[in-house]
């Protein structure tokens, strides 16, 4: 029977957070849902970094179908959850249904993989996150800490079923072991 793999975004997802961890799980096989407020297409986007500037700039990427709305998912029917980056996280973490969806993965120690910004989703769970260690992006690491886990300044962590990602170039240390997780 194949695996099934929940991917959590909302607009302003970063593209490559999410297409790669996407693709990658319907090359395993596994079948791949991405959920998010409402059903509709998202519209990605690529964040880079320009020589001389101090932070990272925003540009409009490819859009994405998302197949579910979060208020209409069963996280029981999942066996692995993804929560990419970008500036999605900021403001999906505010949706009444999603602290729920992703309190099960937790309980249930399922595997669970966090990119880049995807820290600030986390943060409205620090119950679960106490005590636990994960890298974030560096601005992330305020969300980390608030909730009483342990900031880890590598790009890649594994704590237990938790795998976290620095940004976008960890991706391939990221989904590897996510696969590993999931076997």
């Amino acid at each position: 029977m194949s695996k099934k793999v929940l991917i959590v975004a909302g607009d302003a997802v970063e593209a490559l957070e999410i297409f790669y961890p996407y693709y990658r799980c319907l090359e395993a096989g596994f079948e791949t849902i991405i959920a998010s407020p409402s059903v509709k297409k998202l519209q990605t986007v690529s964040h880079d970094f320009i020589d001389g500037m101090e932070t990272y700039v925003e540009k409009p990427a490819y859009g994405l179908d998302s197949n579910v709305a979060f208020a209409d998912v069963n996280p029981a029917d999942y066996d692995g959850l993804i929560i990419p980056g970008g500036r999605a996280p900021e403001y999906i973490r505010l949706d009444e249904s999603l602290p729920g969806i992703v309190r099960h993965f937790f309980e249930e120690d399922k595997p669970v993989a966090v990119v880049c910004h995807a820290a600030q989703v986390l943060s409205v769970l620090p119950d679960l996150m106490k005590d636990r260690e994960y890298t974030a992006y560096i601005a992330c690491k305020p969300d980390v800490s608030a909730t009483g886990a342990t900031y880890i300044e590598k790009d890649l962590h594994t704590d237990r079923n938790l795998v976290s990602g620095h940004a976008w170039p960890d991706l391939p240390g990221l989904m590897r072991e996510f696969m590993r997780l999931m076997d």
